[in-house]
């Protein structure tokens, strides 16, 4: 783990976002899944990936706002 790269996916909760995020993990990246709102979604790919044996953790924050 020492030398992998981080990948931060936005709108990684769902969708091409979600497919992104659990591709980059099998490439060995360590990701993290951006979601706004849907927490339960974000958490399952974080799920998946980690199933999967990769490394993830979700985070929320709404990046259409610069604050």
């Amino acid at each position: 783990m020492e030398n992998m790269k981080t990948i931060l996916i936005t709108g990684g909760s769902r969708g091409i976002g979600a497919a992104t995020a659990i591709l980059a993990a099998k490439k060995g990246y360590a990701v993290v899944v951006n979601y706004c709102k849907n927490k339960s979604e974000a958490e399952r790919v974080v799920s998946q990936i980690k199933k999967d044996g990769g490394v993830a953790v979700a985070l929320p924050a709404d990046i259409t706002k610069e604050k």
